[in-house]
């Protein structure tokens, strides 16, 4: 029987975690929810973020029949996790610590940068993650990559100044910590899709170049170890199966989001999660 992973975010851009997923897991099928209705969860307290993320993590194992849940979505994955993993019985994997360990693989320095939301910065979620891996690590929240994104402006030449303003801020705060970064971890599922301005800015504002950690993909190799055991010796699929739906603005899920998942998301289907 084809195993079905579950991916939650608050919105649609998860939908690159999904993407990575779909790559390196050609054996399952998948079932997206987007919490449209309810975003953005960074505005939310603690507890209310705990109780939507529950609920939705409800929603993909007991109607989808999730066997596995992918949390895309790094405020529920900061905030949330735990209330996740008692919601449901089924592993729960989410995307900050994947990533935090890709940037010690990848760090020699041991001093990293994370670009994210407001809400993932305010809470140091990443910080931590990389603190117990023994790293040094300094947060900087970009508010305006995520509308950018979303206005599809992934290659315009105002993106670009936003990012290198950004870097630029994040490197003398560097110096002045007298840290010597070599890796930047993109903290938000929404900066994939400016991979190319943000490497290009690190060639310029960072004397050596920084490596940069995708946390989709990051997430997407973890998932692929964690469950490997359950799909070894099973088949590929000819075409993904994928599913997706949302708790609202249907139409705009389904115009943006052939831009994360790079395919058209198919018809999105509207479900009720309650209050």
């Amino acid at each position: 029987m084809t195993p079905t992973i579950g991916v939650f975010d608050s919105g649609f851009g998860g939908l690159t975690v999904l993407r990575a997923l779909v790559d390196r897991l050609p054996q399952a099928r998948f079932a997206f929810l987007g919490d449209t209705a309810r975003l953005p969860y960074g505005s939310k307290s603690r507890r209310t973020i705990a109780r939507y993320a529950a609920q939705s993590a409800q929603f993909l194992v007991r109607e989808q029949g999730a066997e596995f849940l992918v949390i895309a979505c790094n405020t529920a994955s900061a905030l949330a996790l735990d209330a996740i993993q008692d919601a449901v019985p089924v592993p729960v994997l989410g995307v900050i610590e994947p990533g935090a360990s890709a940037a010690r693989a990848a760090s020699t320095t041991g001093d990293v940068l994370v670009i994210a939301t407001d809400a993932t910065v305010h809470s140091h979620a990443y910080l931590a993650a990389c603190r117990a891996r023994g790293l040094r690590a300094i947060e900087k929240a970009c508010p305006l990559l995520v509308p950018l994104v979303e206005e599809g402006w992934t290659s315009h030449p105002v993106t670009a100044e936003v990012i290198r303003i950004y870097l630029h801020e994040l490197n003398a705060e560097a110096r002045a910590a007298g840290l010597a970064p070599d890796t930047l971890v993109l903290g938000c599922t929404h900066y994939p899709l400016l991979r190319p301005l943000i490497q290009s800015a690190v060639q310029t504002e960072f004397q050596a170049g920084l490596r940069v950690i995708d946390s989709a993909e990051s997430t997407a190799e973890a998932a692929a170890r964690q469950f490997s055991n359950r799909f070894a010796g099973l088949p590929a699929l000819e075409e993904p199966e994928i599913r997706c739906f949302a708790s609202d603005s249907v139409e705009k899920f389904e115009r943006l989001g052939s831009r994360f998942l790079g395919r058209p998301v198919g018809n999105v289907e509207l479900v009720d999660l309650g209050g």
